[in-house]
């Protein structure tokens, strides 16, 4: 079964729009962008990241109206960069779709915590990574989860319905309540001043907020997954994904602005109370929830209320179904397996889906500080991804000498090149933009796919992986990359750790009026134990480090003796077809096939002039035709297998060819050119015997030498023995039973 056609362009640029903007954008605004950069910089950085995923957008746009399938840029890179970037690509385009499903599945005990109180916050609960985790709360996002996945398995129409409206309410509501704050209300108090964080450059700022805009977008480009199931032309799609984004920009823009139209009367401006929001608890503990009743009252409380449901009810079903085109793509190329690629008969690939739901129920028992480190991880992945899909814009643009498109791809590349690195490298243009568990999270990820990559390589009986050394690397330079980076991080969290801790003694010390001559015993335990944490986190760093390392390592070697073995193998099944194909199967001598190849190399030996001496001796069987009219081809086969015979006893140290039905070559050279003459008289010698007897062969020989001053090839000598050859045959030509 194929995917059904049901896709309008509204519900395209719905999930376009949906899946790129998420709970997370009601509060990025005040957890990072305005504390980062202020609202100018904000503003300017979402402008400037904008500007690029424009550029990105176009990359998609070229490829969606040459590639017709689902899988998006996974498809695209497979088809172009081949199956080893194709795999690269597909395992972090799953983990930024996976990990975004489940943020927002996730954000609704959040959700449940900011807006009901502690209604969900009873019975049995544990605390992992200093996180409090009430089951209650991790059983409604598995719910959702759940929920999610059935409403996808049942129906078409009902969810791409959804995401429209969702869509449009999320839309209306942010733009109308920002609205309404910055021009529907008179006599405000309230200043955007400082426009930027007073610490720090300003240009650092603006860049900051720019580089981590694939998170911001990430997601816009789904559409791409769901080509098949269009029932409108893609040319359409350039327009739907730039629309998505200029829309995504300005829901961001509008909330950034009113987080700051607003904030508590204790407070001198936006920024003081931004900075205590870490304090604060309740509505005040919300920016735009606050804002947005400070103007509005309940109604504008409710109105956002309706909004943030309605951006986690899109981002969960335009993931979910992301995700799921993608294992289809997977699945038809046998990356996954192929039971994943099955369609119902609603044209719906149900098992992936249910795939997707089984693996995410468990997440939300890790509870929201350890996916907030694979959340992390996302920007990264959607870097990755993006520039791959430049890369291989750039390139089939270049193939078809499309100017805009080689501009853009190229652009697009090094743009993500500078996110990348800016992301993964600490202190590139400012501090660490990850945290340390989600720098070893991703390089952990990034060896799991190593370990997939060899499963596949290793039943790779078609011999399509392992073309690209160019994926081996990279995998390995981010794993090291990652790890160290992590390691260094751990190191100095550890180092800054022992440094308050021996503050605070010493603080101690004072606030009591003792002092460290008096009390130098307990400071050497105190050091002493300050160091030896120290010691233990660069100890386990180290070791794990180490042993990812030689787990990468053994993977590459293994992976390298797959590939010889492969080659070595490739390279029998060459000989012996080359065997097969240079063998003539009814006289075991050399075929045409072997004398093209042949006269190939001797012609190059010609040229350059290191060809030694050789003869050309032209052999044709007379007779042939009467035999096979008159006794049979088969007796025909014996014919032309006797006159083989007879050759190859005459000319035993020359290569015999045959290279017709009834024609020979022999390139005689050592003895057998020396010996010529008395060679060629000697089959001469049996055709005259066997003239005029019944079933006898009659061989016409002509002979040439090759002359190094008039022979630039072998052709020339061939037709000088082959105009000799005819003048014998017309001395043969008269048999006695003809």
């Amino acid at each position: 079964m194929e995917l059904k056609k049901y896709m309008s362009p509204l519900q395209a640029w719905a999930f376009a729009l949906g899946t790129s903007i998420g709970w997370g954008s009601f509060f990025i605004t005040s957890n990072m962008y305005l504390p980062s950069a202020g609202p100018l910089g904000s503003l300017i950085g979402l402008l400037i990241g904008a500007l690029v995923m424009l550029f990105v957008a176009h990359n998609y746009h070229f490829m969606m109206n040459r590639f017709h399938s689902s899988g998006g840029a996974y498809s695209y890179v497979n088809e172009i960069l081949g199956r080893d970037y194709g795999f690269l690509v597909s395992i972090f385009l799953g983990l930024t779709y996976i990990a975004m499903f489940w943020a927002n599945a996730t954000s609704l005990p959040l959700f449940a915590h900011y807006f009901l109180n502690s209604f969900l916050k009873v019975g049995v609960h544990y605390s992992l990574f200093g996180y409090e985790i009430y089951i209650t709360e991790a059983l409604l996002a598995v719910f959702a989860i759940i929920l999610t996945g059935f409403l996808c398995t049942k129906s078409l129409r009902l969810p791409a319905f959804l995401m429209t409206v969702f869509a449009l309410i999320f839309t209306a509501v942010i733009l109308f309540c920002s609205g309404y704050a910055l021009f529907g209300h008179k006599n405000t108090v309230f200043s955007f001043e400082p426009f930027f964080m007073p610490s720090g450059n300003e240009l650092s700022q603006i860049l900051k907020i720019a580089f981590i805009s694939p998170w911001a977008f990430i997601g816009f480009e789904n559409i791409s997954h769901f080509l098949p199931e269009f029932n409108f032309s893609a040319k359409k799609t350039g327009f739907i994904l730039r629309l998505a984004i200029i829309t995504a920009t300005l829901l961001y823009i509008a909330l950034i602005l009113l987080s700051v139209t607003a904030y508590p009367e204790e407070y001198g401006n936006w920024f003081a109370y931004i900075k205590d929001l870490q304090n604060l608890s309740g509505l005040k503990a919300l920016p735009v929830f606050y804002a947005a009743t400070f103007y509005l009252g309940d109604s504008g409380f409710y109105l956002l209320l309706l909004a943030l449901f309605a951006l986690i009810m899109t981002s969960l079903i335009g993931n979910i179904y992301a995700l799921s085109r993608l294992l289809l793509a997977l699945a038809k190329n046998n990356v996954i397996s192929q039971k994943f690629g099955i369609l119902s008969k609603n044209s719906i690939p149900v098992n992936s889906i249910w795939l997707i739901v089984a693996i995410s129920i468990i997440v939300p028992f890790f509870g929201r500080v350890a996916i907030g480190w694979i959340v992390d991880v996302t920007t990264i992945g959607a870097a990755i991804v993006y520039g791959f899909l430049s890369f291989a814009t750039y390139k089939l643009a270049k193939n078809e000498a499309k100017r805009i498109e080689i501009f853009t791809g190229f652009f697009s590349l090094v743009a993500m090149a500078i996110f990348f690195s800016f992301l993964i490298i600490p202190n590139f243009f400012s501090k660490g933009t990850l945290s340390s568990q989600s720098y070893f999270l991703f390089s952990l990820w990034a060896v799991i796919g190593f370990f997939r990559f060899h499963s596949l390589l290793k039943n790779d009986r078609e011999r399509v992986y392992g073309k690209s050394n160019v994926v081996w690397i990279f995998l390995l330079a981010l794993i090291l990359l990652l790890t160290l980076v992590w390691m260094i991080n751990t190191n100095r969290s550890a180092i800054e750790n022992g440094i308050l801790t021996l503050s605070e003694y010493i603080q101690g010390l004072s606030e009591t009026g003792s002092n460290l001559e008096t009390n130098s015993i307990n400071f050497t335990i105190a050091l002493h134990l300050a160091f030896k944490n120290v010691f233990d986190a660069n100890l386990m760093t180290t070791l794990i480090v180490i042993l990812l390392f030689l787990v990468t390592a053994f993977i590459i070697i293994s992976n390298t003796n797959i590939i010889k073995k492969r080659e070595i193998e490739h390279e029998h099944e060459i000989y012996k077809t080359r065997s097969i194909a240079f063998k003539d199967s009814l006289t075991n001598v050399k075929s045409k096939h072997a004398y093209v190849d042949y006269e190939m190399k001797m012609n190059q030996e010609i040229s350059e002039k290191i060809i030694g001496e050789f003869s050309v001796v032209v052999c044709d069987v007379n007779n042939l035709k009467w035999v096979n009219d008159n006794l049979g081809h088969k007796a025909g086969d014996e014919y032309i297998k006797e006159a083989c015979h007879i050759i190859c006893v005459i000319f035993d140290h020359s290569p015999v060819f045959r290279i017709g039905g009834d024609e020979f070559v022999i390139i005689s050279k050592g003895y057998d050119y020396e010996h010529r003459a008395e060679l060629l008289q000697k089959l001469n010698k049996v055709s005259e015997e066997n003239k005029g007897k019944m079933g006898k062969v009659v061989i016409a020989a002509g002979i040439s030498d090759f002359n190094s001053e008039t022979d630039n090839s072998l052709v020339t000598v061939f037709e000088r023995a082959d105009a000799n050859m005819y003048i014998r045959k017309k001395e043969l030509k008269k048999q006695d039973f003809l």
